[in-house]
């Protein structure tokens, strides 16, 4: 039983390593994009705006899952790996926006939060990903 709870307190603190990382994401598209991004979703219902901010997420998710599976032996360094490489990630992620938005024509955030469907969110979404399996690629 002791083992199941010392468990349960990994399993949570790295959970709220997560979450922080995930709301650091919704934070950074939010920066990286004009308008609210919570108004983009939830109200206008926008979905280049959903795209960009799901692989956003993914992309977070993905970091954090690679850093909790090949954690240090000492849980300490594996929570530390996992937050580090996370913010490494979140990092990446918007240089890799800005680079894209000046070697692409117009502004990469105005065209992601249009209201019709546009390519390049398929292409910011892919350098999300992209961005997560090198950094999920290192860790490993």
């Amino acid at each position: 039983m002791s083992d199941i709870l010392h468990q349960l307190g990994y399993a949570a603190a790295y959970g709220g390593v997560g979450l922080v990382l995930l709301l650091l994401g919704v934070v950074l598209v939010d920066v990286l994009t004009p308008g609210r991004l919570r108004h983009q979703i939830w109200i206008e219902r926008n979905r280049n705006a959903a795209v960009v901010l799901s692989s956003a997420l993914l992309s977070v998710g993905a970091i954090v899952f690679t850093a909790v599976i090949s954690t240090y032996q000492e849980f300490g360094k594996g929570l530390a790996a996992a937050a580090v490489f996370g913010l490494f990630g979140l990092l990446l992620m918007a240089v890799s926006f800005w680079v894209l938005d000046l070697v692409t024509p117009g502004r990469l955030g105005e065209l992601l939060v249009d209201p019709e469907p546009h390519p390049a969110v398929w292409v910011t979404a892919a350098t999300n990903l992209a961005v997560a399996a090198i950094v999920s690629a290192a860790i490993y």
